[in-house]
C-alpha cells in the first residue's frame, strides 16, 4: 500500500529491489547537491528519503522535486516534515517575505541574508530520530563548503561535531553517522559527478525565489549556472534569464 507522498507520512514504493544493502536516510531538498548526494548514496544503500518544508519561498516546487527524486531512485521510504516555526523566527529572506532576496554576489565574504539560522541542526535532528527507528546506518546530506553561499552550517567541523552528539545521545546499539559526500567538491565537480551517475538534474530546483522559471539572479541560481558552465553542460531547468557567471581568477581552483 502506498500513501500520498505529500501528506507527511511514511510511504513504501512497490517493486523489486536488493534487500541486502544497509539503509540510509537522505536529507533531500530537491536541489542539485542533494540530487547528486542521493545518486551517490544509492550506489551502496537502500534509501529512506526525508524532506523538510520550513516556510521557504519555493517550498511547493522543492517538494515536487523531492518527490520526483524519490520516485526516480525508488526510495524504500519517504517522509515529508514541516517546521513552521522558521517563519516565526524570521531572520532569513527565504522565510521572511519582508526581506528581499539579494542579487547574486559570488565574491561576498559575509554571510548572506538567505542563511536560515541553525537550520541544518533541525533537519539533522529529525533525520537522526527517524534513522534510529529505522535502524539506518548513515544520514546523507548534500552540504557543500567551498562553492556555496558561505553558510556556517555547511562546514565539515559542524558535521563532525554533530556526529559526536549522535553518539552521545542515541541508544548504545545505534550505529548512525552523518555523511556529506560532496562537501569538499566544487559545484562544477558535483555536476560532473552527477552526469557520471545519471542523476536527474532536470527534476531539481535551486532558485531561492521563483517556482515556474528560476530567476537566474539569486546566489543559488548563480552558483548553479556557473557550475554547469564550468562543467561544459547545459543546465536543463528553465530560467527567466541566464546570465553568465565566471570566476575572477581563471586559475582559482
Amino acid at each position: 500500500m502506498r500513501m500520498k507522498p505529500d501528506d507527511g507520512q511514511l510511504t513504501t514504493d512497490a517493486g523489486q529491489r536488493t534487500t541486502d544493502k544497509p539503509l540510509a536516510v537522505i536529507l533531500a531538498s530537491g536541489g542539485m547537491d542533494s540530487c547528486v548526494t542521493t545518486a551517490i548514496a544509492n550506489l551502496e544503500y537502500r534509501l529512506a528519503m526525508l524532506h523538510v518544508a520550513y516556510g521557504q519561498r519555493t517550498e511547493t516546487r522543492e517538494l515536487h522535486s523531492f518527490n520526483g527524486l524519490a520516485d526516480f531512485y525508488r526510495a524504500k521510504y519517504r517522509m515529508v516534515c514541516r517546521l513552521d516555526h522558521f517563519r516565526q523566527i524570521g531572520g532569513s529572506c527565504l522565510t521572511d517575505r519582508a526581506l528581499a532576496v539579494e542579487l547574486a554576489d559570488l565574491d561576498r565574504k559575509d554571510i548572506p541574508s538567505s542563511y536560515v539560522p541553525f537550520r541544518n541542526a533541525h533537519f539533522l535532528s529529525i533525520a537522526v530520530s527517524w534513522g534510529e527507528v529505522l535502524g539506518a546506518r548513515k544520514i546523507f546530506i548534500g552540504a557543500v563548503e567551498e562553492d556555496s553561499s558561505g553558510y556556517p552550517d555547511c562546514r565539515p567541523a559542524y558535521y563532525e561535531a554533530f556526529n559526536r552528539v549522535i553518539a552521545a545521545g542515541t541508544k548504545p546499539e545505534t550505529q548512525l553517522e552523518i555523511v556529506a559526500p560532496v562537501i569538499g567538491m566544487r559545484k562544477s565537480e558535483i555536476v560532473r559527478r552527477g552526469i557520471e551517475l545519471g542523476a536527474p538534474f532536470a527534476n531539481t530546483w535551486s532558485c531561492y525565489q521563483a517556482e515556474d522559471a528560476a530567476c537566474g539572479v539569486c546566489d543559488s541560481c548563480a552558483l548553479r549556472l556557473r557550475a554547469f558552465a564550468e562543467a561544459g553542460i547545459e543546465d536543463p531547468i528553465p530560467y527567466a534569464c541566464r546570465p553568465r557567471y565566471s570566476r575572477k581568477d581563471p586559475a582559482m581552483r
